[in-house]
């Protein structure tokens, strides 16, 4: 290796002296490649594996016979420095003909053709870019040449290694009752919750009914789950959210399903120390559903700023073509009454509306039941003398940074299965558990 890269540097000091000027990026560019060339070579030569002894030729086969040794083989591998070869011992279980290679699962490199290095960087560009950005990263900044399908399918393939364990975690949960994490008490735990629509192929909205009726459905739902915990509030009394303590899970999946996973994740951020449990959304029914099951002591909170939004509707159906009657409207309703906590004079006061057309009478209903429902999430006064956040900007904006920005990005359509993988390796990222994830995996 010191022979390539001293005949490098001769050749570059050579050029230098010719015409008195030295491209940087040149050099470091065929600097790396020529380190990459001869750490190449060298880890060629320490994947050459010798021929087992006369002893060890022959290992247990899964159909209960056993696989003897047969000859030394070799495969190309993509590693971080670049393509290698491994050779290795092939052995052969003659009554049910499988082949069996023990370097390739030492070395996680089993039906692949990429290393442990190579599969990691191919997952953390997959979820963060376009899969074919990816490839265009690993070119530049680590000077490998992989195929748009490679990170694709290797980030997907990791992505799926995770939601598959969070599964059995979750399994594991349901079967027993899950011990209270040690450590110190959490002043406030917050659970938010959200759904927003992700895009996908055809064949996973067959028989779904579209937003728009007699049309079919182009989206599924992403549901998002986000915890963070609150230990202060600043002068005003405004909360302030505990720094890096938000973390994220979430997938297209049933509310049924999604609620068991958001319960783990605040069972894992410590759920059972929390003093104080709140509970946060939009008031979609689902979530208060998930609320009272899995979070039964915990205080619930609409959103005042989706609230505020169902006003807005209201007022906008009464006054379409007048801004001016729908704010003053609004100051009354919202500033005076919504903000205030007075949700039963704001319904009293939605109910005596009265209107001939009979689409705005059934907007004025609908939103009436929606405030009705909500009213005990809507005491706002109280929520803020409690030093509580009264919206839930922690998942809107997670429904942008986690789903939207990777999954809603022009021509993109997925599968579920997918976008679940994805997902799973995006939030794991997100919450700083990659890294536990993949020395976990390097070990097991």
């Amino acid at each position: 290796m010191a022979r390539e890269v001293n005949q490098f540097l001769s050749r570059v000091f050579a050029q230098q002296r010719k015409d008195g000027r030295t491209d940087l990026e040149a050099v470091e560019s065929a600097l790396r490649a020529a380190l990459h060339q001869a750490g190449a070579a060298a880890l060629t030569e320490l994947l050459k594996f010798e021929a087992p002894a006369a002893e060890q030729r022959q290992l247990p086969c899964r159909c209960g016979h056993h696989a003897q040794y047969q000859e030394l083989r070799s495969k190309p591998v993509l590693t971080i420095v670049g393509p290698v070869r491994v050779s290795r011992p092939y052995y052969l279980c003659a009554p049910c003909g499988a082949g069996q290679f023990p370097v390739d699962a030492e070395l996680d490199i089993e039906n692949t053709e990429f290393s442990p290095g190579v599969r990691r960087m191919q997952a953390l560009v997959g979820q963060q870019a376009p899969f074919d950005h990816g490839r265009k990263q690993l070119k530049v900044l680590a000077g490998l040449e992989v195929t748009t399908k490679s990170v694709e399918r290797t980030a997907e393939a990791i992505g799926a290694d995770i939601a598959q364990r969070e599964q059995e975690e979750i399994q594991k949960a349901l079967q027993l009752d899950l011990p209270a994490v040690a450590g110190e008490p959490i002043p406030i735990l917050y659970v938010q919750m959200d759904g927003t629509g992700v895009p996908v192929v055809k064949k996973e909205t067959v028989g779904r009914q579209g937003k728009t009726e007699d049309q079919p459905a182009h989206t599924r739902e992403a549901k998002l789950g986000c915890v963070f915990t609150q230990t202060t509030w600043d002068k005003e009394g405004y909360p302030i959210r505990d720094p890096d303590s938000t973390t994220y899970t979430g997938a297209i999946e049933t509310a049924e399903e999604f609620g068991k996973r958001i319960y783990l994740e605040a069972w894992k951020r410590g759920g059972s120390r929390a003093l104080k449990k709140v509970v946060m959304g939009d008031g979609a029914e689902w979530i208060w559903t998930l609320a009272a099951l899995h979070f039964p002591d915990a205080m619930q909170i609409v959103d005042l700023y989706h609230a505020r939004q169902h006003l807005w509707e209201v007022a906008r159906k009464l006054f379409p073509n007048d801004q001016g009657k729908q704010k003053a409207w609004m100051k009354v309703h919202q500033k005076r009454l919504l903000d205030k906590g007075k949700v039963e004079r704001l319904l009293s006061a939605l109910r005596s509306i009265a209107s001939d057309d009979p689409e705005v009478a059934k907007k004025i209903r609908k939103e009436a039941d929606y405030f009705e429902r909500n009213a005990e999430r809507m005491r706002y006064p109280q929520f803020r003398r409690l030093h509580l956040f009264v919206g839930s900007g922690v998942i809107e904006a997670g429904c942008k940074t986690v789903i939207a920005s990777r999954f809603k990005r022009s021509g993109m359509f997925w599968t579920v299965r997918g976008a679940n993988a994805i997902l799973a390796l995006r939030c794991s990222y997100s919450n700083g558990r990659f890294e536990d994830y993949w020395e976990e995996r390097r070990a097991a």
